[in-house]
């Protein structure tokens, strides 16, 4: 790479993170190498330092971040550098086989004073206390790919004081909200000694499990997602989740194929169980709430919280290029998330002014430009600052596209 980039079109390849929440099958079948013993959770395609993705070069493999730092115009732009200095979102395949951990992520100015305080109190990068794995803020969208299902932000006023009414294990929170509304409340079970969440919830959770065990509860119902979480955690009835409080305090959200929600700073939000495509700004810092054996620093959590009452939003795609492509809108200047659907005989025609992540999620498509690509389910392509391109198919192919937002 140390001649000017004639090419502007590559191959990528991300990277499969195995955490204990993924599937199995789904994301090795999506790259077609086989499934393990291990779970495949994510797969991340971007330069984040955790794990950069490859792209493969006429003068060899190179990760993304690296490629990045030596041709930073060339591959980002002009403008995408002088605005973020890094290529600024993170693009990933999730498979959701059981419940994620409550989280909110921070500000990015927030972001930046949390990560300098503890890289200053010398707590090391992968620490399991550590808040702050980097300086950026992590706003992000989700793209369902089936039938998904997530909390997200606390409920409206109205269902919450129902909630709170209707459950008679909460009867004795009722008074805190009405005097300290959601910070309060929620303050409450945060802070709460473990030994009173087990005497609060264990009634609760008594009622809910067999109900579940005996697939009598919709999964629309909080008690589901509470018995599961009861049923899947090894402590059993021993030491309950307090996120359990937080299933019912929180909106549950069903999200079809096709459909997207965006999560911004702030917004405590937890996926359930199914597949996605997410895209978010380039980080990697989650302050978590619950649903996990992982690290709670209240009091960080309790300062990036949003309390407030949320009324979800489904975004749906807009269409543009002819119908050939969905752009699903989002307000973080960091990135934009895109489906293409193609049929044989359709081209999908664009120029890239930054730098975009494409990969395919079904069928086969012929990407030309600077060069040629033939790609199939589960390939990516990596198409820098400049690059004139079309796509087309021999038979159909349905793609995901990532770049920066608003360039």
């Amino acid at each position: 790479m140390t001649t000017a980039m004639e090419r502007k079109l590559f191959r990528l390849e991300g990277k499969v993170q195995h955490y204990a929440w993924g599937g199995y099958t789904y994301i090795p079948a999506l790259l077609g190498i086989p499934a393990g013993n291990t779970p495949s959770a994510e797969y991340w395609m971007g330069a984040h330092q955790s794990a950069p993705s490859q792209v493969i070069t006429p003068g060899g493999t190179i990760t993304l971040d690296k490629l990045i730092q030596e041709r930073p115009q060339e591959v980002l732009g002009e403008a995408v550098w002088q605005r973020f200095g890094q290529l600024p979102y993170l693009f990933k395949i999730l498979d959701v086989k059981d419940m994620l951990s409550i989280q909110v992520h921070p500000s990015k100015t927030e972001a930046e004073k949390g990560f300098a305080r503890e890289n200053e109190a010398g707590i090391p990068l992968n620490a399991p206390d550590r808040n702050y794995k980097d300086a950026n803020h992590k706003p992000e969208i989700m793209v369902a790919l089936s039938d998904f299902w997530l909390l997200h932000g606390f409920l409206p006023h109205d269902a919450l004081q129902q909630v709170l009414k209707t459950v008679p294990e909460f009867a004795t929170l009722t008074s805190i909200y009405e005097q300290e509304g959601y910070k309060g409340l929620y303050k409450a079970v945060m802070e709460m000694p473990q030994e009173q969440v087990n005497t609060l919830l264990r009634p609760l959770a008594e009622r809910v499990l067999p109900a579940y065990q005996a697939n009598q509860l919709d999964k629309s119902d909080p008690a589901f997602w509470a018995g599961r979480a009861i049923a899947n955690d090894p402590e059993g009835m021993n030491r309950l989740d307090r996120g359990i409080f937080s299933i019912y305090f929180f909106n549950i959200m069903n999200v079809q194929p096709g459909e997207a929600v965006f999560q911004d700073a702030g917004i405590p939000h937890a996926y359930l169980e199914g597949q996605n495509v997410e895209l978010m700004a380039n980080s990697d810092n989650v302050l978590r709430g619950g649903l996990t054996p992982k690290h709670i620093d209240v009091p960080e959590l309790l300062k990036h919280t949003r309390f407030e009452g949320v009324h979800p939003v489904i975004i749906q795609g807009s269409a543009v290029q002819d119908g050939l492509e969905q752009l699903y809108h989002s307000p973080a200047p960091d990135f934009a998330a895109s489906k293409i659907e193609l049929q044989k005989g359709q081209v999908y025609k664009s120029t890239s002014n930054a730098a975009a992540i494409l990969i395919v999620m079904k069928g086969t498509a012929t990407i030309t430009g600077s060069d040629t690509l033939a790609l199939h389910k589960g390939q990516c392509a990596l198409v820098t600052n400049g690059e004139h391109y079309q796509i087309s198919t021999d038979n159909e192919v349905v793609i995901f596209k990532a770049g920066p937002g608003q360039f």
